[in-house]
């Protein structure tokens, strides 16, 4: 690793911001551990399917012996949900293990590698570890940006913490471009699920990384993946731990993305609730636009700081996410979209 690797991991931000990482080298995320707070930092589903927790349980039992390694069950599964070839998919624990699957068979010391901001902040960590140098790019211009000579490029999509969607056809455009280019491209796809729009899961060139965390409400089980075909899939399959995934986070994996209802009324929800939440808050603050479970606003206008909102929720019992930590955000609050009682919640203790 370059001298400038480790020392990186606390450069400041396209107009100095801090660059959401730790005095030990961890990205901040959301999600509160205070059991008297209703959150509304982290973007996970408030609900989980049907018979998940039985399904965990009825496969306690095989976590006595090591998983099958080819988990073909999880596979096909997931295959059929985003629609790739079961054999395209490697299992990984959380979406985050498979972006850094994905790092660490492509990009080498001394590479560089395309990079939206604002956006999760693990893309620059991740590219660091290898000694590669991220070049940022703003978030809403990368697909027009020229991808010769980077190891990688990064999409975020929706994008995390700004929530828009990317354009289909512009989107394959720019994979296409990438190899042309013969640049690998890395579609972090965390919250398309959410959405109506395709996956590029099974595009040559693409590796596509995803996680059923945000959906399914669960992330404690740890449950991911990546796809990819060719020499991507190839490398991805050889450094892939063995027993990357537990028996029974395979079992619940593939009995949520069985559950085709569970998803259509999550999505209605959410686009819903997110709606209302969006024009009741534009009432007092500059919010982006969004595809995702949840919305980015500006207090600039407001007549109040990040610090003042964030604390005026917190004493009434809700936690807000500081978007502050993205690289070029100096005056936003990301907040989940939740359930209709929740979300009045949210509005009540935001006054708006």
């Amino acid at each position: 690793m370059d001298p400038d690797s480790v020392e990186g991991l606390r450069a400041s931000g396209g107009d100095g911001a801090a660059d959401a990482i730790g005095p030990d080298g961890r990205v901040p995320h959301g999600s509160s551990d205070d059991p008297a707070l209703l959150d509304f930092s982290a973007n996970t589903n408030p609900h989980v399917p049907p018979a998940a927790e039985a399904t965990y349980r009825a496969a306690f039992g095989t976590a006595r012996s090591y998983p099958a390694d080819d988990y073909p069950e999880f596979r096909e599964a997931a295959a059929a949900f985003v629609g790739c070839e079961p054999a395209q998919v490697i299992p990984t624990a959380g979406g985050l293990e498979a972006i850094r699957l994905a790092m660490q068979t492509t990009v080498r010391t001394g590479d560089s590698v395309l990079l939206p901001y604002p956006s999760f902040g693990e893309y620059a960590r991740e590219v660091r570890l290898q000694g590669a140098t991220p070049e940022f790019v703003p978030h809403d211009e990368l697909l027009d940006a020229d991808p010769t000579g980077h190891a990688l490029a990064v999409v975020c999509n929706p994008n995390n913490p700004t929530g828009e969607a990317a354009d289909s056809a512009t989107l394959r455009a720019f994979a296409s471009r990438c190899r042309a280019a013969g640049t690998t491209l890395l579609v972090d796809e965390a919250f398309l699920g959410f959405t109506d729009e395709p996956s590029l899961a099974g595009t040559d060139g693409v590796v596509v990384a995803r996680s059923l965390t945000k959906l399914f409400g669960l992330p404690g089980i740890r449950m991911g993946y990546a796809v990819g075909t060719g020499r991507e899939r190839d490398r991805l399959a050889t450094a892939r731990r063995a027993w990357s995934m537990s028996a029974p986070a395979a079992a619940v994996g593939a009995h949520c993305y069985r559950q085709e209802k569970f998803v259509a009324e999550t999505k209605a929800r959410v686009e819903r609730e997110r709606e209302r939440e969006r024009e009741r808050l534009g009432d007092r603050f500059d919010v982006s636009p969004s595809d995702a479970p949840f919305l980015l606003f500006s207090v600039e206008g407001s007549g109040a700081t990040v610090d003042e909102v964030l604390a005026s929720a917190r004493e009434a019992g809700v936690a807000l996410r500081d978007a502050r930590t993205f690289r070029g955000l100096d005056s936003h609050i990301r907040v989940a979209v939740r359930t209709p009682a929740e979300n009045d919640r949210l509005l009540e203790a935001l006054d708006v």
